[in-house]
């Protein structure tokens, strides 16, 4: 599609005067404050101008504007007693806002908006607001009616295509921002870079505040069936580094940059890029005259984080509220004016609890009907189960429910690829424990029952692996696991995510048989690997059938993105699993689950 490049570059980037500061009990009061003394602009004696303002930020929305979890059909919760969603955000944003002064505030976002829950995933694929006569994206008018002043890019934004995301930008009242999302062809921005915010000191001085935003390079991999050859996405701190001093030239006094990029400076796809995949700490250290960094990507919650400039030797200030709506970051950030010039004097951020506070009944009035309409989707009857299926031990044994996945995965492959040259082939299937907590009850089965059991919007493709590399990939798989020596009891809350791995990143294979043994180290852990009851040969050949994530490369699991694809669909691996339980109309593990892996030590079976 058209990246209407000159209807970009035709636009002004400078807006009016932004909308409300964040501010809670204990930060300046936002305004003009004034010190006398020497030294000081005006010379001996005079009055200093210092003016308070605060940006608010939230990240990682993904869908949530209700406290409403639509795959248990009831409030949210969870063992901290933590709300989500924009109607709360709402109710915080508005209480800085009549604390502070609507004048003295900016309001901004650092992206992953418009996927993550069922709601997100109906106005983009059941009703999608691509047709024709089709609706409002339901996040666009929630931060429209709160009053968004720019937000920028998450990768999740193109997890539905670029025609979605140009439909969802077209329905902002705010830019989004991605300053690293550019023309494969031109390198030229594909979309605002950032925004200049002029705030007004009681003395009316204008304050300009550039917004810049920054994305993830990792999009060039996760998305790649959507973005390749359309878009590509540089690294964070090479266009900070581009842009922050033409910032400081067009006059911006203060800059903060909305980045979806976490702070650990690692990558969970590897050497496949040559931009980190969480740089935000890198970008505060390595360029110079940024003032705050809001924080996306890593869903974990940062207060405050400061880091010093190597080049300056300026401390730049980093927060990332909580995921989902749970948090709202202030930036509390004072300016002074100085030898004709305004100079940020200091800058300082904290998190408000979204769950301290009432939903704000203008948002969930505005949505009321879009929140029933996905109700009543999310709840219809799709099938029966013969019996109870959980995830709560799937990352420690292998379950009926993880088999379920694999099972549907493998029957459509191998439907798709009969009467081909490798139908052949014998078909092995991954899957992954994406959610602990999801269960297929049994009798009825719903929607929101499967989108509870696969809740990201992967597709499913075909690729040809060897024995030696389908070793290779349990191999890397089974670093989950925390080394365990022999002897003693196992504590299986203990055993797993070593090194930080998250669940996504932890496959099971299906169709061949094989042991973990946890006493050994990473890379020596796989062994009685069996296919058709003999020993694998690692010269055979296997057809995987892999979600396009891990295909593309995420998580960095060796060979199946450099593997040859012999298929693939642009339907959702939930909707292919949907359609299996409403053609079969039952769900009976019989059919489809086995004890085909374990955990060992030692070769003694740990559970």
């Amino acid at each position: 599609m058209s990246l209407d490049r000159r209807k970009f570059l035709g636009r002004s980037v400078v807006t009016g005067a932004g909308v409300a500061l964040a501010g809670a009990a204990g930060a300046p009061a936002a305004g003009a404050v004034e010190d006398r003394g020497a030294g000081d602009l005006g010379g001996r004696g005079h009055r200093r101008e210092r003016y308070a303002f605060t940006v608010m930020g939230t990240t990682d929305l993904h869908g949530n504007v209700f406290n409403w979890d639509y795959t248990t059909a009831a409030e949210f919760d969870d063992a901290a007693h933590n709300d989500v969603g924009l109607a709360k955000i709402s109710t915080l944003v508005a209480q800085v806002r009549r604390e502070k002064g609507r004048r003295h505030t900016l309001l901004i976002d650092a992206g992953d908006t418009i996927q993550g829950t069922q709601l997100a995933y109906y106005y983009a694929k059941v009703d999608p607001i691509t047709d024709p006569d089709g609706p409002v994206h339901p996040m666009a008018r929630a931060m429209n009616a709160i009053g968004y002043d720019a937000a920028a890019l998450g990768n999740h934004e193109f997890n539905y295509g670029i025609p979605v995301l140009r439909k969802f930008e077209e329905s902002c009242d705010f830019p989004l921002l991605g300053a690293n999302a550019v023309d494969a062809k031109s390198l030229r921005p594909a979309f605002r870079p950032y925004v200049l915010k002029r705030l007004r000191s009681p003395r009316g001085r204008e304050v300009t505040v550039a917004v810049l935003g920054l994305t993830n390079p990792g999009i060039a991999i996760w998305d790649k069936a959507h973005v390749q050859g359309k878009l590509a996405f540089p690294g964070l701190v090479e266009q900070a580094a581009k842009w922050v001093p033409k910032l400081r030239s067009m006059g911006a006094d203060v800059v903060i940059v909305a980045a979806h990029s976490g702070m650990s400076g690692t990558s969970s796809y590897g050497d496949q890029l040559p931009y980190v995949e969480n740089a935000a700490a890198l970008v505060a250290e390595q360029v110079p005259g940024i003032d705050a960094i809001l924080v996306g990507h890593a869903h974990v919650e940062v207060a405050e984080r400061r880091v010093v400039n190597k080049e300056s030797g300026r401390e730049v200030v980093l927060s990332e509220p909580l995921k989902w709506g749970q948090r709202l970051t202030l930036f509390d950030v004072a300016v002074e004016w100085h030898r004709g010039r305004w100079e940020v004097a200091s800058v300082a951020s904290r998190v408000l609890n979204a769950n301290a506070v009432a939903e704000d009944a203008r948002i969930t009035g505005l949505l009321r009907a879009e929140h029933r309409k996905v109700v009543a989707y999310v709840n219809r009857v799709i099938g029966r189960s013969k019996a109870e299926m959980t995830a709560a031990e799937a990352p420690v044994k292998d379950t009926p429910v993880l088999d379920f996945i694999a099972f549907v995965q493998a029957e459509v492959v191998r439907k798709a690829l009969a009467g081909s040259a490798y139908a052949s082939l014998p078909v092995l299937s991954q899957a992954s424990c994406f959610s602990r907590t999801a269960r297929v009850p049994e009798g009825d089965v719903t929607i929101r029952s499967m989108a509870a059991l696969y809740p990201f919007d992967n597709t499913l493709e075909a690729r040809v692996l060897t024995g030696a590399q389908v070793r290779a990939y349990l191999e890397f798989s089974a670093r989950y696991y925390v080394r365990t020596a022999a002897g003693g009891p196992v504590d299986p809350s203990k055993v797993t995510n070593a090194d930080g791995t998250p669940d996504y990143n932890y496959d099971v294979v299906s169709g061949v048989s094989y042991e973990i043994d946890i006493a050994k180290p990473a890379g020596q852990r796989i062994g009685k690997l069996m296919f058709g009851g003999k020993p694998l040969d690692d010269a055979a050949r296997f057809v995987l059938a892999v979600n396009n994530y891990r295909a593309s490369g995420g998580g960095n699991f060796p060979h199946v993105a450099a593997a040859e694809q012999v298929w693939s669909t642009s339907d959702e691996i939930r909707n292919l699993i949907i359609g299996w339980v409403q053609e079969s109309g039952q769900i009976d593990p019989a059919r489809f689950a086995s004890v085909d892996w374990r955990l060992t030590r030692d070769g003694v079976p740990v559970f």
